[in-house]
């Protein structure tokens, strides 16, 4: 495995840590989007996992960029020895040039998928059936944070390296602001899925839109952590 992504991303770990206004709070943000226990790190760093809970819980004043540093090292080398799985999915973002906290996962696949297969790794039911019935990748989007901060220009590179993706949008409440935007993006994707809304709360105009510009349209309540898990392990 290539060491610029991991040194990359343990550098912004490390900030994002050490800059915290909850130094814990962050830590452990990182540690179980990780999915590694405190008694895993503590043993990795040889340490009782009194220490790491102390730390996370600002009983233990918050540590220096020494003590993150290593903490950081830590978690890197326990996801490498176990396949690097949340290295490379977090390299994927870096390298579009996202935040994590805007794109939650970026993945292109071997091969191209059924569209049927993504919906069930999300347990999506599906209100519109577009011009395309696969799928060659996806990203998750927190639809709060890509339209607040994202440029039109950086709106295209969710795209990753195909337009034949499915875009996943969390942190939904109705779909109106991801269904305005993808009328102004083009190409559209082949399909877009609204994390977090039942079609009670779905804006009336949503399934009208996505037909009018062919992209499949479907909607998810999964929970979201245990829904990227599954979507980590496609195709």
């Amino acid at each position: 495995m290539t060491e610029v992504p991991r040194d990359e991303l343990a550098r912004r770990i490390a900030g994002e840590i050490t800059l915290s206004d909850d130094a814990g709070a962050t830590l452990r943000k990182w540690r179980t989007d990780f999915d590694i226990s405190q008694t895993a790190l503590a043993e990795q760093l040889d340490v009782s996992s009194s220490v790491i809970s102390d730390y996370e819980s600002g009983r233990r004043e918050s540590p220096g960029i020494g003590v993150v540093r290593r903490m950081v090292e830590a978690l890197l080398d326990i996801d490498q020895a176990r396949g690097g799985s949340r290295i490379r999915q977090y390299a994927r973002v870096i390298s579009a040039g996202f935040e994590s906290d805007i794109v939650q996962d970026l993945r292109e696949y071997s091969t191209s998928i059924p569209l049927e297969r993504l919906y069930d790794a999300m347990d999506a039911t599906e209100l519109v059936r577009g011009d395309h019935d696969h799928v060659s990748g996806h990203t998750v989007i927190n639809s709060i944070q890509a339209i607040t901060r994202l440029s039109s220009e950086e709106f295209y590179r969710l795209y990753g390296q195909s337009t034949s993706r499915a875009l996943i949008f969390t942190d939904v409440s109705r779909g109106e602001s991801p269904l305005v935007a993808m009328r102004v993006v083009t190409p559209t994707p082949n399909a877009v899925i609204l994390h977090g809304l039942t079609e009670d709360d779905l804006w009336e105009h949503a399934p009208s839109l996505a037909s009018i510009d062919g992209f499949s349209l479907a909607i998810s309540n999964r929970d979201l952590d245990e829904m990227l898990e599954d979507l980590r392990a496609l195709p």
